[in-house]
């Protein structure tokens, strides 16, 4: 999501609907269509506050018209005020009250897209595709999205009962837990084998720094001899363009990293990586699922296309789509996708996703058949879209495939409780067994 603060002054309510500039081509035939759709708006407005059942303000009437203007356009698109203003900051700046959950709504129904790690919901087993039907016993169909995230935040500490509708079982079924005070880690880093793993779970203001970070802390815990890197991007929503350009940027020593490109040919920005590879071309793997979304997106498709990263898991969500969020008064702003954003080689991933090298499903969670995956593409009115490893080199036998062979139950019993992380893991060591045979002593790595 791109960012632009600007202040702009606030819209004065039905007035602002009769603003329109009068010039000599006011009159002409196309602007003449669009004022016989403002005359036929201010016909059902004037109706609606003469007639309707109870009085209605302006305000309320005014907010209707703009969010049913806002969700004939996409999902991504809408206007928010008051405490959704403040829930919308608090989400790009990564500390609210709540769940730890990405939602959408179709149909009236809410979905979820993913949970975010660490958080009340991804610990009680909350997961991709699920469908949210009861808050507290409260029937939440027919809300809209801001309706519906509302009343899961709320004060840390406080209690809220969930009922899940979970394709693949047959009944629903409660959740119940308590509201956190949701302060994203966004970056988390470990070694694992003198393989470097970085978790980043969402795209939030200090991401690029806290990355940047964790390679330096890698080197260091490796003596400068890390082995490669493991990128996890599973179920991150996305977040800011920025962070995700910075982010890429870390892996890569040159070329485009995206391009966004708005409603006219000439309206393309472009960002590049500077020189600096902080990996040092060591081999890296990014891990991608059905909640890996947007920013995250854009650091999968850069590394896939320059050749950097072999992408590992599944297809990613698919939201190709930069929106700009622009303050229009001191407790609203508007939310309005503005532009596509495209990979280094030109492709949109936009309701397609990035496909990874290797598929890997997540054979160690016992749903994972069953289980449906929401994307992008699922989503009503969403906008249209406008490296290869041979296998030989990953599996180092000629027996039965674990990446789709594999069950839950004997995993669990090798203690295998995430088998896409155990698989990319392994894959480094195989990539990088190569360089250690030729070479006992690691070659010395340049910045």
């Amino acid at each position: 999501m791109k960012l632009n603060m600007k202040l702009l002054p606030p819209l004065a309510l039905v007035g602002a609907l009769a603003l329109v500039p009068v010039t000599a081509s006011s009159f002409a035939a196309a602007d003449t269509t669009n004022y016989q759709e403002l005359e036929k708006f201010m016909s059902v407005y004037e109706r609606v506050k003469a007639n309707y059942v109870e009085p209605v303000d302006d305000h309320t009437l005014i907010k209707g018209a703009i969010d049913g203007m806002l969700s004939a356009l996409d999902p991504h698109s809408s206007y928010a005020e008051a405490s959704d203003f403040d829930q919308l900051k608090a989400t790009t700046d990564g500390n609210y009250g709540g769940l730890g959950l990405s939602v959408s709504i179709e149909d009236g129904a809410v979905k979820v897209i993913t949970p975010t790690e660490d958080t009340p919901a991804w610990r009680a087993g909350i997961k991709a595709g699920d469908y949210i039907t009861h808050i507290n016993g409260e029937l939440v169909y027919g809300l809209n999205l801001d309706e519906a995230v509302s009343k899961m935040r709320g004060e840390p500490g406080t209690s809220i009962k969930l009922t899940i509708v979970r394709p693949g079982r047959d009944k629903p079924f409660d959740v119940s837990m308590n509201r956190e005070r949701i302060e994203l880690r966004p970056v988390k880093w470990e070694i694992k084998d003198r393989v470097g793993y970085i978790n980043i779970n969402t795209f939030t203001g200090n991401v690029a720094d806290q990355t940047k970070a964790a390679l330096i802390g890698i080197d260091k815990a490796t003596g400068g001899h890390p082995i490669g890197y493991v990128v996890d991007l599973r179920s991150n929503p996305g977040g800011l363009l920025d962070q995700a350009v910075d982010v890429a940027d870390d892996f890569l020593d040159s070329g485009e990293i995206v391009s966004q490109r708005g409603r006219t040919k000439d309206d393309i920005e472009r960002y590049y990586a500077r020189p600096g590879d902080m990996a040092h071309g060591l081999p890296v793997i990014v891990l991608t699922d059905a909640g890996t979304a947007s920013a995250s997106e854009i650091v999968a498709g850069a590394l896939q296309d320059h050749r950097r990263a072999l992408i590992m898991g599944e297809t990613s969500f698919g939201k190709g789509s930069v929106q700009t969020v622009v303050q229009t008064g001191p407790q609203a702003a508007l939310r309005l996708t503005t532009a596509r954003y495209y990979t280094p080689s030109g492709r949109s991933v936009q309701a397609g996703g990035i496909d990874p090298d290797v598929v890997v499903p997540q054979v160690s969670d016992p749903d994972y058949k069953d289980r449906r995956i929401v994307r992008e593409a699922d989503l009503r009115r969403h906008l249209l879209a406008q490296a290869k490893v041979e296998d030989k080199l990953l599996e180092a036998d000629d027996g039965p495939d674990p990446r789709f062979t594999a069950k839950p139950e004997e995993l669990e019993k090798k203690g295998i409780k995430d088998f896409q992380l155990y698989y990319a893991l392994n894959t480094i060591k195989r990539l990088a067994a190569p360089v250690s045979i030729a070479s006992a002593t690691p070659a010395k790595k340049s910045r």
